[in-house]
């Protein structure tokens, strides 16, 4: 018998503007849909792990909006039973590029680096007059209805 699973199917928008405090926002915000879908409290040490790598996510791909595009639109999760969507929109047709860290000790050019480790895959597509750089993560067990009832 399944378990009855909080969440699975739901999208959640925030329209974003500006880049002043635009990241903490989105991790509050991502913070709560986590805890509303039951990703927390975690019930293993690889599920806390894995909610701490969404939030990081989402700080990075919100940061490379506001460094690389003028700051996000919008942020949209989409939480099915096997994955969670995390997609930013900007303003800026430039496509997300790779970059070299000048140190690697120092800060800067890390950011698509932990996208590409953290994520099971990463894009970006062009919508409008910008873009939307999106990735996905599996759900943690419990979230996905395999944990027992």
């Amino acid at each position: 018998m399944g378990v009855s699973v909080r969440g699975q199917g739901q999208t959640r928008r925030l329209g974003l503007f500006g880049t002043k405090g635009v990241v903490g926002r989105c991790r509050d915000f991502t913070e709560q849909a986590l805890a509303d879908w039951g990703w927390t409290p975690a019930r293993t040490r690889q599920d806390a792990e894995l909610a701490e790598d969404v939030l990081l996510l989402v700080s990075e791909l919100v940061t490379n909006a506001c460094l690389h595009a003028g700051g996000p639109t919008e942020l949209v999760l989409n939480h099915t039973g096997d994955r969670l969507r995390i997609e930013v929109a900007d303003a800026s047709p430039e496509h997300p590029k790779p970059r070299v860290p000048q140190v690697v000790s120092q800060p800067g050019g890390h950011g698509l680096i932990v996208i590409e480790r953290l994520a099971r895959s990463w894009g970006w597509a062009p919508v409008g007059d910008g873009k939307v750089v999106w990735l996905e993560v599996g759900t943690p067990a419990h979230a996905a209805g395999e944990w027992p009832p």
